[in-house]
Parts: structure tokens; sequence; C-alpha cells
């Protein structure tokens, strides 16, 4: 009992150190996961669990699975699917089908797999996943269409590669057991009748649940655990292993049913997900043993081959034909397909499954999954920078700003820096304030900002700056804390904290080495009081015959100065460390306030 509580113990320290390397090096976090693992288990042997957990492993590998592909399908909007572009809808459907089929046809070949183990193979391996595209993109700096359409892939690809891939396991599960092709037709009739219908009459009801307050807010995304886990025991009880189906859909209906708020449920499951999947992918790799490991030999690197070389890009040329795009573009959408945690957790639940079936083959799945994802996200974290640069498809450094909060004073200087020809994000929690900005037209991200729900849909390409502009000071303040480590030192920026900023200096001192946005006098207070006093912030281009005294002078000295904007565009930030020094030819953007200076 003791030895348990050691290697359990040791086993949540090695994932949080993991979770932070991933952090720290901008890398998806399932690489240092599963190197870590297979270090513990085959290579030293001090993890073994199958001796740790026993007959537990099982139940809590699949109670794991379920959570991730329920936290997946929550995200599946059929609205993104439609809103995305063509291109995007044929790389989860047709392109997944290309990619699936050759991954079948080569797991086939080159592995000596039979046609039903090479199917499962094949349908796992389709999916890509956010986890692992999205750090990339932030290093990639490719052509924002371009970020945009791997990043999308990336997110859709999720829940409806999983549902994919389930369907084509409990297929070759149900062959595997009973034999005649007509009664597993049956058989597979019956499990998805059970996925979808279950799944689907599950989903709506909890919805229901959800959608009129039936149970206190802060009992959701608790009841929706129990729920979404209640109804993949009670699939599995009415049908063997019909459960992943049953929840991906219950997942994929939440997220499509009007009125359900599911926001607090997907950061619930986010936090949830990140314990599973840390210990998850440690334990899995760990079970990993050297004889499997010594399977990988030419046949299995000929199998990645294909399916990064040709299988990749061939599905890319098949959903981009009649499109605007180059064949450079099309060069880095065929290049960057990293696989990730979703195909990890479903082959190694497979593969538990299949070995217990005595399906031959079965004990291939999880070192091929684990070389494949291991090679693509190494390679091409390494190498998307340099091909993309070659390539000619990359941006300049980002200009563009993330203002946390969406209120007067972020629309006001968000719609100038707009009209200045800068990217711009809000982001906020207060549904009016978003709705104000949309109205503004301008781009709003509603919901936390430091949430994994952020992570993957808060839009950061072309951003290079944050400006803390909530009035939430703790907010500011971890935002900042966040975004320096995504951005880079030197365009993050903090925000004057006013007369009772000694009260929260414990909380600041992290902060210190940052500059004061605007100076060191501007706080939020005094900006919300300008623009709701009718303060306009307005620019002023700048000449030998008109410089910045002038313009002072023009105003009465009522102005703050907070951009200025060179001859080559490039943008200069107002800030306590460096003041503005607008010289001719450059554009000042300010503060114009009505009344007395207020500064």
């Amino acid at each position: 009992m003791e030895h348990a509580a050691v290697d359990l113990t040791l086993i949540g320290l090695l994932a949080l150190i993991c979770q932070w390397l991933a952090w720290r090096l901008k890398l998806p976090a399932i690489l240092p996961l599963l190197i870590v693992g297979i270090v513990m288990g085959p290579v030293t042997g001090l993890l073994q669990p199958d001796a740790l957990l026993g007959d537990l492993l099982f139940p809590l590998v699949s109670l794991a699975v379920a959570v991730i592909l329920f936290e997946g399908s929550l995200t599946l909007d059929f609205g993104d699917l439609r809103g995305h572009g063509h291109i995007v809808r044929r790389l989860v459907t047709w392109g997944a089908l290309v990619t699936g089929i050759i991954g079948i046809v080569a797991a086939r070949y080159t592995l000596g797999l039979s046609w039903e183990m090479a199917s499962v193979l094949g349908a796992v391996l389709v999916v890509t996943g956010p986890t692992v595209v999205l750090p990339m993109l932030q290093t990639l700096r490719a052509r924002e269409h371009l970020s945009q359409i791997l990043r999308w892939e990336g997110i859709l690809i999720d829940p409806v590669g999983a549902i994919g891939a389930v369907l084509v396991y409990e297929f070759v599960a149900l062959g595997a057991s009973n034999g005649a092709a007509t009664y597993t037709l049956v058989l597979f009739a019956k499990t998805a009748l059970i996925g979808f219908g279950l799944g689907g009459l599950g989903g709506y009801l909890w919805g229901c649940v959800l959608r009129h307050h039936w149970l206190p807010q802060r009992l959701h995304s608790f009841g929706t655990l129990m729920a979404m886990l209640s109804l993949f025991t009670l699939s599995n009880m009415l049908f063997h292993e019909s459960g992943l189906l049953t929840v991906t859909v219950m997942g994929v209906w939440l997220a499509n049913m009007r009125g359900v708020p599911t926001q607090q449920i997907i950061e619930f499951k986010e936090t949830l997900s990140l314990l599973l999947i840390s210990g998850l992918f440690i334990l899995l790799a760990a079970r990993l043993t050297v004889d499997q490991l010594a399977q990988l030999s030419w046949p299995a690197w000929a199998f990645l081959l294909i399916l990064v070389g040709v299988a990749r890009p061939l599905a890319v040329w098949v959903c981009t034909l009649g499109t605007r795009l180059n064949w450079r573009e099309k060069a880095l959408l065929a290049w960057l397909s990293p696989r990730g945690i979703v195909a990890a957790a479903v082959a190694s639940l497979f593969a538990l499954k299949l070995e217990n079936l005595n399906m031959p083959g079965a004990e291939m799945l999880v070192p091929v999954t684990f070389l494949v994802i291991i090679s693509t996200v190494v390679v091409q974290s390494l190498l998307s920078r340099p091909i993309a640069l070659a390539l000619k498809v990359s941006e300049p450094p980002p200009a563009g700003f993330l203002i946390i909060g969406a209120n007067p004073v972020a629309r006001t200087i968000a719609k100038a820096l707009e009209e200045s020809g800068f990217t711009v994000r809000l982001t906020d929690n207060s549904w009016d304030a978003v709705q104000e900005a949309r109205m503004a037209g301008l781009p709003v991200y509603y919901g936390n900002p430091l949430s994994e729900h952020a992570t993957q849909h808060l839009e950061l390409t072309g951003i290079g700056h944050l400006l803390p502009l909530s009035p939430y000071r703790e907010l500011n303040n971890l935002a900042i804390l966040h975004f320096e480590h995504v951005l880079g030192h030197g365009k993050v920026f903090r925000l004057a904290a006013g007369t009772s900023k000694h009260a929260h200096r414990h909380q600041e001192q992290a902060l210190d080495h940052l500059p004061m946005v605007f100076g060191e006098d501007v706080t939020y207070a005094q900006l919300s009081s300008v623009v709701y006093r009718g303060g306009e912030v307005r620019k002023a281009k700048l000449s030998a015959n008109f410089s910045i005294d002038d313009y002072r002078q023009a105003h009465q000295n009522r102005l703050l100065p907070l951009f200025c904007i060179g001859p080559n565009g490039r943008i200069r930030v107002a800030n306590d460390r460096a003041p503005l020094t607008p010289r001719a030819g450059d554009t000042l953007i300010s503060l114009i306030y009505p009344d007395s200076p207020e500064f």
C-alpha cells in the first residue's frame, strides 16, 4: 500500500514537471509525458503500471478516455465547421478519409497487420488535435489564412476523427468476437443505434437540465461529469463497448444545443483532462515493453514515412483542388500534421481491449502510434519555422494587440489601433461588454483568456503586444504573467494600480520588471473617467512645421500620448520606462480629454 502511494505521488510529480517543461519550451505536453513514461517503464523498470493498478488499470483507462473524448466533443460546434471555409470542411471529412485509407493500406503491407488491425491503426492516426498543432502555430508565424486553416482543422478533426475511430474499432471488435460478417454488421448497427440514440437522448435531456437551471450553477460541472459517466456505464451495460460512442455523441449534442451554458463545464473538464492526461500517458508509455520497442524496425519507419510523406500531401492536394492557395501554401499544409493526445489515448485503450480478445497484431498498436506521435511532434516542431521561411509563407513579427477587457476604454483604444491598420483582439467575461464590442465591429473573445478553451479558440495570429485594460486588477496581473511567456519580454505591459496599490503589493512584485503602460500615474479609473466624460482617441501626423509641442498647445495640453507610429509602420507604446519622443513624420495616437488635465 505504501509503495503504491509512493508510485502514484511520483507519477503526479513527474506529470507536473513535464507540463512545466512543455510550457517553458513551448512544446506539446504529450512529448515529455511519453518520453518520461518510456524512461520510467521499459528503459529503467522503475514503474510497472500493471503491478501498481492491477485490475483497476483497464476501467481507469476506459473512464479517462471517455472523459477526454467527451471534453473534445464539447468543442465541436457545427457553426464552426460551416463558418471556417470549405478547405477546413474538406480536410476534416474527405482529407480524413484519404488519410485513413492510405494509412490502412500502408499498415497492412508495411507492418504486416491484418486488415482488421490495419483499419484500427489507420483510423486512430487520422486525428491531429489542437494540443499539438496550436503550440507549433505560435512559433510558426505562417500567413494568417494558413494559420486559420491549420488551427481549425486541429480543433475540429479531434472529435470528428474520434467518432470515426470509435466506429471502426467497434466494427473490428465485434468481428473478432463473433466471426460471421452478417452477424457482425447486425451487432455494429446495434452499437451505432445505442451510441447515437442514447448519446443524443442523454445530451438533450441533460441540456434541458442545464438550460432550465434545474441544478444549481455550482453543480453544473460535477453533475455533467456524473451524467456522462453514468451514460457511459449504462451504454456499456446495454451493449458491450458502446459507451465511447455514446459519450462522444452526447458531447457534440450539448455543444450544438441552443441555450446550454457549456463554458463553465468546459473549463472544469479542462482541469480534469489535464490531470487525467498527465498521469494517463506516463502510465501508458510505461506499459510498453522492451520487446514492443524492439519491433519498431524499418517497417514501422516505412509506415511513418508513408503516413507523413504520401497520405498527408495527397489529402491536402485533394482538399485544395480549385482553391486559390499556391503551391507554397499547399506545401506548408502538407508538412504540418502532428498526432497528439486523442490518438495516444484511443490507441492505448483499443490495444488493451483487443489484446483481451487475442487479436493478432494488437501489441503493435501502441508502439507504432507513439512512434508517429513523438516523431511528428519533434521533427515538425523543429523544422516548421525554417520550412515556412524557405517557402516564403511566414509573416513578419506580429505587431497587433491583445487587449484584456472589452469595456469602453478598451473599445475606444482598440478602435483607434484598428483604424491605424493594426490587428486587435479583445477578451472579456462580461457578455454585455462583448456584445458592445461586436456591435462596434471589433473582434472579441468571450470567456476567460487564461483557460484551455482560450488556448484553442482565442485567435492570436498577428498579436504581438498585450494591453491590460480590465477594471479587475487580479485578471490583468494573471493575464500579464500568462502572456509574457507567449509574447515575449518587452511586449507585455502592466497598468498602474492607483492609490491602493500597497495593499496588493505582494501580488505585483512579480510584475515589477514590466513597464507601466501610458505612464506610472495612469490608472484604469482615470482612463475610464476621461472616456466617460467624452474623451476621444485621435491621430495626428507630425511634421517639421507641426511638432508635438504645437499639438499639445492646440489642445491646451489636454492630451495623453498613447502610441507613436513611425514612417516605417513600427508602433511604439507609451510607458514609464520609455516615454514617447515623437519626431517629424511620426503619427501620434493620443487620448484627448474634454476639460482640465487629468493625468
